[in-house]
This record gives structure tokens, C-alpha cells and sequence, in this order.
């Protein structure tokens, strides 16, 4: 009963985490595209005003005109919408179904023994260490680096340079499926750290400078601006490292860090074609197009690199041996009873019985053979033979007799 209620404030956080994360991406995609798609203003009150751009668009059967001020109105309206409880929310969320899944049960999801056995609260801190060192480096490169001459181009380098690591150090450290995540969450960590300790702060700042009659410090603005464009193309890479739990032929890799560091790039890739599209539009920017076929074509390579190898062809004449369910049933007697046996079952799922076998078929086949998730982080030490021999069996229709 205990698990299952679990499973419910699971499922729920992390339906509450989807939606907030929605809301968040949506409204950063949304600013993004509203930022490169602003046209100087042909009316003379809107120029007279010190409006610098607007757009005009058309949407749910209503006209809207969105307009950026250069500094701001004459006079600030006392309510202004602030986008910030999206991203905090998101974060929160996130980092409570980490803590549930991987931080509370480290010995399951987050340690790989093959790759690293040690206990499991050194694999927490060291996890919880990757949160704080990636935010503290990211923050000094932008700091340090930020405001000088191409300073923008130093920071996407060294940062980019800093992540291709941090993939790196994360996949031989701990199990593939909590590195991917684990990378995502460092990386999504930072984005709400831009927002917490630096966009809003400073558009604060900003707001009580003009409420007070006094001159801004441009930096601000400046600032913001450079966090908010980092976040933007994180976003892709990011939502990819979430959902590649679900896709385990590429943390199960043996070059597992390569398949996340190039996936995350031909995302970003996509993500600059969308961001540079606005104003390619305008006439502001070249044609994006090659952003988009870069990123694709790195996709597409990825695939062609981690395709599997064709199972060798029997040889002429060879008789295909039946796979007995005793020898099954031996299997996950060594490998799957310790979880799904008689003293434990997990997600309620048992195996130590024919009955239960034949009732789970199906989920044994594609958790054990074709996702190889089963068991997690490969505990037991399953072999491939002995994942060919549950494969067989399933083919010849799963018996139980």
C-alpha cells in the first residue's frame, strides 16, 4: 500500500513538473521569437513614446501589438507581469522527484558498480556536487570573460568546453540512465540559478532606479540579456537529457557521453535555426537554414553510428534449440527474484512463479531484452546470453511448461 501511494505523489509531482515546464519553455520561446521579430514603429506617438520595436500579430480571432521600450515608459504602471514563478516552480519540482528517484534510492538508480562502487552517500554528494560546481564555474566564465571583447563567443566556447567534461566526468562516474539526468538537471539548475540570482534581481533593480527618478545601470539589461540567450539554448539539450530515461539504447551505450554530447548539439543547432528564423524574416540575418540541416545531419550520423550490428545468420544446416522454461525460470532466479520475489516486488511486479511469469511476459521481454533496463543498472549482473535466452523464449511464445 505504501508503494502505491508513492507511485501517486510520483505521478503527480511529475505531472506538476511537465506543466511548469511547459509554462517556462513556452514563455522563453515565446519572448525569444518576440525579441527578433520586433519592427521599428511607422506611427510617430508610438516613436514619440520611446517605443523601439513592436509586432503585430494575429491570434484566437483578436489583433495584439507587443511594443519594447528602449528605457521605458514615461510613467511605469504600478502592476507589471514578471516571469519568474515558472522557472522556480519547475526547478522545485524537478529536483524532488531527483531526490525521490535517484537521490533516496542511490544504491539502485544513481551507482553502477561496474563504474564506480562506492557508498551511497558519497554518490550523493558528489551528485549534489555537480548542481553547485557547474552553476559556480558557469557564473565565473560569464563574469570573468562576459563584458570583454568577444565576450560572447569566449563564454559559448569555454562553457560548451565545461559541459563536454562535466558529460564526460558524469557518465564514468555513475549508472548511464542517472548520468543523462543528472547532466540535464545540472544544466537546468543553472537556467533557474540566471533567473534567481540575476535576471529578476536586476530587472528589480532596474524598476526601483526608474520609480525613483534615478538613471540605470545598463549592466543589468546587458546581463540579463546574455543569461536569458544561454537559457534559451539550453532548453533543447535539456529536454532531451529528461527524457532519454525512457530510451535506454542511448545511456546503455559504450560511448555513452559522445551519443548525449552530440545529441545535445544537434539540438542547440535546431534550437539557433528558430531563434536566427525571426529575423532572417526581417531582414535582419542571414538565412538560418544551414543551423537546422547542421543539426539534423548530426542527428542522423548519431543514428548511423550506434546502429546495432545484424545478428549473425545460423549456420547452413543448424538445428534452432528450444529454450526451456526451466532455463528461464534459472535466470531470473539468479538475476530478478532479489526484487521481484517473494521478500520484495518492486512495482509490484513478481516473477518467481509460472503464473506470474506468464502474466508479465511481455514486460520481461522488452525490460530485459530489447530496453535492457532490467535489472537496473544491470545489479545482478545479467549476461547477453543470458538476455538472448529470454529473447528466444518469448519468440517461441513465452511457455511456462
Amino acid at each position: 500500500m505504501e508503494s502505491y501511494y508513492l507511485d501517486w505523489a510520483n505521478l503527480l509531482l511529475r505531472w506538476v513538473h511537465v506543466i511548469t515546464a511547459v509554462a517556462w519553455i513556452g514563455a522563453s520561446f515565446y519572448f525569444v521569437m518576440l525579441d527578433n521579430s520586433l519592427e521599428k514603429p511607422e506611427d510617430q506617438e508610438s516613436l514619440d513614446k520611446g517605443v523601439g520595436g513592436e509586432q503585430w500579430a494575429v491570434h484566437g480571432g483578436g489583433f495584439y501589438n507587443s511594443q519594447k521600450y528602449l528605457l521605458s515608459p514615461k510613467k511605469l504602471p504600478d502592476h507589471l507581469h514578471w516571469s519568474y514563478w515558472e522557472s522556480y516552480t519547475t526547478w522545485i519540482t524537478g529536483f524532488t522527484l531527483f531526490t525521490m528517484s535517484y537521490l533516496w534510492n542511490a544504491s539502485t538508480y544513481l551507482i553502477d558498480k561496474s563504474k564506480m562502487d562506492w557508498q551511497p552517500g558519497a554518490a550523493i554528494g558528489v551528485a549534489l556536487a555537480f548542481f553547485v560546481v557547474f552553476w559556480m564555474v558557469y557564473d565565473g566564465i560569464c563574469q570573468i570573460f562576459g563584458r570583454r571583447k568577444n565576450g560572447d563567443t569566449i563564454v559559448g566556447v569555454l562553457i560548451a568546453v565545461f559541459i563536454a567534461f562535466a558529460t564526460w566526468l558524469a557518465c564514468h562516474l555513475f549508472a548511464g540512465r542517472a548520468a543523462f539526468l543528472l547532466v540535464g538537471a545540472m544544466m537546468a539548475t543553472t537556467m533557474s540559478g540566471n533567473v534567481f540570482f540575476w535576471i529578476i534581481p536586476g530587472q528589480r533593480k532596474n524598476v526601483a532606479a526608474l520609480r525613483a527618478g534615478q538613471p540605470v545601470d545598463p549592466v543589468h539589461g546587458q546581463r540579463g540579456k546574455q543569461r536569458s540567450v544561454h537559457n534559451t539554448y539550453f532548453t533543447l539539450p535539456v529536454l532531451f537529457a529528461m527524457l532519454s530515461n525512457h530510451y535506454s539504447f542511448t545511456y546503455t551505450h559504450k560511448y555513452n557521453w559522445i551519443v548525449l554530447l552530440l545529441i545535445m548539439l544537434g539540438g542547440a543547432a535546431i534550437r539557433q535555426f528558430f531563434v536566427v528564423r525571426h529575423r532572417f524574416k526581417l531582414g535582419n540575418a542571414g538565412n538560418p537554414l544551414p543551423y537546422a540541416l547542421f543539426g539534423i545531419a548530426v542527428l542522423g550520423l548519431t543514428i548511423v553510428w550506434m546502429r546495432p550490428e545484424p545478428a549473425a545468420a545460423p549456420a547452413p544446416g543448424a538445428v534452432e534449440q528450444k529454450v526451456s522454461f526451466g532455463e528461464v525460470q534459472k535466470v531470473l532466479e539468479q538475476r530478478c527474484y532479489m526484487c521481484h520475489g517473494t521478500a520484495m516486488q518492486m512495482k509490484n511486479v513478481r516473477v518467481d512463479s509460472p503464473d506470474q511469469v506468464a502474466a508479465h511476459a511481455q514486460g520481461i521481454y522488452q525490460q530485459v531484452v530489447v530496453t535492457k533496463i532490467m535489472p537496473m543498472n544491470n545489479a545482478t549482473g545479467m549476461t547477453d546470453a543470458e538476455r538472448a535466452l529470454i529473447g528466444k523464449w518469448f519468440d517461441a511464445g513465452a511457455p511456462t511448461k
